[in-house]
């Protein structure tokens, strides 16, 4: 009798799981099939919704359990986020407050900033626009948090998929927020432990790859990485990005 009870507890909890993952998939939904825009920001911020819609659509019909529908409510709020920022591209109202992204512990970007790594610039900047035209609604990346803003390319990507940082975008990221900035509410601790364990990490790889006769170290793997919501991330592969770096 008490196995029978707990068996329907756990079926009640992996049907309200999926209800409330399938909500905010049907809102997404909805929201893409009213929403278009011309303008490179309005476009950008579409396409990375679109691209988690099918995402979560995925997710949900391979869900068997609590985390995966977990992860499809999640894949659907980042769609949700990047709504908004299309809509206030729009001049829109962004709409209700959505529940907190897991790991967005990043703070956001509150000024314009431009920096230059190995020749080529790069911008982050709170509002769009046509030199910022790509929207990331803050989060962890790959043990690292990438606060919520609007910048020049989506540097971070290649973390996304790889699970790890190419050199490239450590450089960039390193740029873009080294303290001195002292602007976007970053929360620090929130990446104590990086430059130890993950430089570390590159340390290793790289004596690795030599010692295998790899020569350039390949795909630095530093420790634990996110998975962005469970996308793939389209045509962007390890390594370093976009051939810049």
């Amino acid at each position: 009798m008490f196995g029978f009870g707990r068996r329907k507890r756990e079926a009640q909890q992996l049907a309200d799981a999926r209800e409330e993952a399938l909500r905010w998939y049907e809102r997404l939904g909805g929201q893409l099939m009213n929403l278009s825009g011309d303008d490179p920001a309005v476009k950008q911020a579409l396409v990375d919704a679109s691209e988690r819609y099918n995402a979560a659509g995925g997710q949900l019909d391979r869900a068997t359990s609590l985390k995966q529908y977990d992860l499809a409510r999640e894949t659907a709020l980042e769609g949700l986020a990047y709504i908004r920022a299309a809509r206030t591209a729009m001049g829109l109202d962004p709409g209700p407050d959505l529940p907190p992204l897991a790991g967005a512990r990043a703070g956001q970007i509150t000024k314009e900033r431009e920096v230059a790594v190995q020749g080529h610039s790069y911008r982050a900047s709170p509002q769009p626009g046509n030199a910022t035209p790509y929207y990331y609604p803050g989060g962890a990346v790959a043990g690292r948090g990438v606060p919520a803003g609007w910048y020049s390319e989506p540097w971070w990507k290649t973390a996304l998929v790889a699970g790890a940082w190419g050199i490239g975008s450590v450089l960039v990221f390193d740029a873009l927020f080294d303290p001195g900035w002292g602007d976007h509410g970053y929360d620090a601790a929130y990446n104590a432990g990086f430059d130890q364990g993950v430089d570390q990490g590159y340390d290793q790889g790289v004596d690795q790859a030599y010692d295998d006769g790899g020569g350039d170290g390949g795909d630095f793997d530093g420790g634990d990485g996110g998975d962005g919501g469970g996308w793939d991330g389209g045509d962007f592969g390890g390594g370093d990005f976009g051939g810049d770096f």
